[in-house]
């Protein structure tokens, strides 16, 4: 057996593409943009870079964006101030915060201080709360447009034995809980699980979001399981000096045995900003009191 590859990218340019549409039919309704912010601070390349991609992407898909970069001596309350303003400011929708921050800034002060209502990063505590009873909130990017993949690919989830192998905040936690909400039956497992290869075995589903490069071998997966691979690792490359990205399933042998695999990258990467983007946009909807079909993004 050979995996049918799962195109994240493809299916995130066809998402982009219908947030374009409903942006313009916000812009039509609501005589303004949506509009997404998003602060950086400091110099992290890494975060400036993601930053310049999420502006570009942000204003491609029709909506207003807007940077505030700020010096890497902010302090927190001039940070918190800042989220303040963007919370009262009309023009501006959704609020991300690009982590990490500074040392001497507290994280989670900072993700506290967003309204819920603009937190298109999912990361509040009340959306996580919203997500775990199952009532309208944002999602954490990743998890949602992994769990788009594993829709695309599989239509009904129901009953499905699914395995998610990390538990953080960003991805592990909400993505338990969109399967759960999928009805899911799921194992939220970590590096310390006990057995880690024979919990794995047993699932439909296998979303691996652990951090750890190629932990995931293909001899843990059940044939004809669908396994979503969240890591993005940088490793030393074949040539010396050079270094290539893996992700946290060895993917070549899971491919031998799965039934369909997203590749790294061009897998689950594509879909966050995707789904940054169509969190963006429902915040505009929602805050101007417009109706957005559940099925239309």
């Amino acid at each position: 057996m050979t995996a049918a590859v799962i195109d994240g990218k493809a299916f995130a340019a066809t998402l982009r593409a219908r947030v374009g549409d409903l942006a313009a039919a916000f812009e039509a309704k609501a005589g303004r943009k949506a509009g997404l912010a998003v602060v950086l601070v400091g110099e992290d390349p890494a975060s400036q870079v993601y930053v310049r991609s999420k502006g570009k992407s942000t204003v491609e898909a029709g909506m207003n964006s807007f940077e505030h970069k700020l010096p890497a001596e902010t302090s927190e309350a001039d940070l918190l101030a800042m989220v303040e303003q963007l919370n009262a400011d009309p023009a501006v929708d959704g609020i991300l915060v690009q982590l990490p921050l500074p040392k001497h800034i507290d994280e989670q002060k900072v993700i506290a201080a967003i309204n819920p209502d603009k937190d298109v990063d999912g990361f509040h505590v009340t959306n996580a709360g919203r997500l775990a009873v199952g009532q309208p909130g944002f999602v954490p990017c990743t998890p949602l447009g992994c769990l788009m993949l594993l829709k695309d690919k599989l239509g009904d989830l129901s009953g499905l034995d699914a395995v998610v192998i990390g538990r953080s905040n960003i991805v592990g936690k909400p993505m338990a809980q969109l399967l759960i909400a999928e009805s899911c039956t799921v194992t939220v497992a970590h590096s310390r699980t006990k057995n880690l290869a024979e919990v794995v075995k047993r699932a439909d589903i296998v979303v691996a979001a652990v951090g750890r490069p190629e932990m995931v071998k293909g001899d843990w997966i059940k044939p004809g399981a669908t396994v979503i691979d969240v890591g993005i690792n940088r490793v030393p490359g074949a040539e010396a000096g050079k270094t290539k990205l893996v992700g946290d399933v060895d993917y070549a042998s899971a491919a031998e045995v799965a039934s369909a695999i997203t590749p790294v990258p061009g897998g689950v990467g594509p879909m966050t900003i995707a789904v940054l983007l169509r969190n963006a946009l429902v915040a505009a909807y929602r805050n101007e009191g417009l109706e957005l079909a559940a099925d239309a993004i």
